[in-house]
């Protein structure tokens, strides 16, 4: 595979191609260059003969992916938030669509564009110290990477926007209780689940598996593209809102928001 400077890749002999999200430092916030070097890698992933699957997690114990790297957005005008918003839906597109199993990893926080990053993937094995939630609104945003589509798909209405209205993220054990996650493991059985459950499938058919994940993700397209489209306006009217500004400064500073609606 490439060289990436955040991502880290090793493929295993048995054909299960690791890829961790490596910036620890910044509790390995998804900043646009790891999401383009993740759309590389998958890209990459699908034509190598070698790579049967994909496993995703992140680097140190802390973090899987704490989220999309605020200062990146901040100064967006209308129509490169909307890009930005169906950049990183078009990246999570292809994750989703991948022709090879992906399972995701979560070792610790899956917050915002963590948690949209995990729930593209397949499937979704937590630790019993992870974190998932999709806490945008509090910066005065909304989930931008799909995020509004796949939680209601995967939780239902009601769970999903208890979960974006307030949100407050939610432990493994929640997650798994609502079907947000396939497993919950003690931290230091993680990945050796992870792999072990990846081997389950991939001593299959390749072409069953791509055709597995064709057909269940055909059975969710219907208006996929009409709600993706509303997610990214939405998304674009969020980010050039004072309560963004607000949102975001407040972050930044470690103080409560005062939000106007404006």
């Amino acid at each position: 595979m490439n060289n990436y400077s955040n991502l880290l890749t090793e493929l295993h002999p048995d054909g299960i191609l690791v890829v961790t999200v490596n910036r620890p430092a910044q509790l390995n916030a998804l900043n646009i260059n790891t999401l383009n070097e993740l759309s590389a890698v998958v890209a990459e992933s699908q034509h190598t003969q070698a790579v049967k699957a994909l496993l995703l997690t992140g680097a140190g114990p802390k973090s899987f992916i704490a989220g999309a790297d605020i200062n990146e957005f901040l100064t967006l005008s209308p129509a490169e938030s909307r890009q930005f918003a169906e950049r990183g839906q078009e990246v999570l597109f292809q994750l989703e669509h991948s022709a090879k199993p992906v399972v995701a990893a979560i070792n610790g926080f899956a917050l915002g564009g963590g948690c949209e990053v995990a729930m593209a993937c397949h499937l979704r094995v937590a630790s019993e110290e992870a974190r998932l939630g999709q806490p945008e609104v509090k910066l005065g945003i909304i989930p931008g990477y799909g995020g509004t589509q796949r939680l209601t798909k995967l939780v239902g209405k009601g769970k999903a926007l208890e979960m974006m209205l307030t949100g407050n993220p939610i432990t493994a054990a929640e997650a798994y209780r609502i079907g947000l996650v396939n497993y919950v493991q003690p931290a230091e059985q993680l990945l050796e689940f992870s792999l072990g459950l990846i081997r389950q499938m991939i001593d299959k058919a390749p072409i069953a598996l791509a055709k597995v994940i064709e057909a269940v993700n055909a059975s969710l397209a219907l208006d996929e593209v009409a709600g993706y489209a509303a997610e990214a306006t939405a998304f674009e009217a969020c980010c050039q809102s004072n309560d963004f500004q607000e949102g975001a400064r407040a972050f930044v500073e470690k103080r409560r928001p005062a939000f106007t609606g404006s």
